[in-house]
């Protein structure tokens, strides 16, 4: 996943939407979390499946056969970087409705759930 550029087209979407989201029981979303699992131990929202950036190789072509290229798919990271990287590479494979989730769980943690740890 090198040379990524953001000159194609996902939105963002705040941890505030994000809470409502979730809290509302959205099932029609796929949930995307890219940091490392010792970061997850740490702090992680319920429903994400873990695909970390390092180990891209293991799981990038499963992402088409795992994933419905055409749900809404939310994609998190520490503060935004690599989930928006994550959120251009799901683009160029043609996903349609994807969105990068602002400020990632460090923001999650400050504006929405102080129970989430940082870190």
């Amino acid at each position: 996943m090198t040379g990524t550029s953001f000159d194609q087209p996902f939105s963002p979407i705040s941890v505030e939407e994000l809470a409502q989201r979730l809290a509302a029981g959205d099932s029609g979303l796929q949930l995307m979390d890219v940091r490392e699992p010792q970061e997850v131990e740490i702090a992680s929202l319920e429903g994400f499946v873990n695909l970390p950036l390092s180990e891209f190789a293991e799981w990038g072509e499963q992402v088409p056969t795992r994933f419905d290229p055409h749900a809404e798919t939310l994609v998190l990271c520490h503060h935004g970087i690599r989930s928006a990287q994550m959120c251009q590479w799901l683009v160029a494979q043609g996903f349609t409705n994807v969105k990068n989730i602002t400020g990632g769980i460090s923001a999650y943690s400050i504006l929405v759930d102080s129970s989430v740890p940082q870190y």
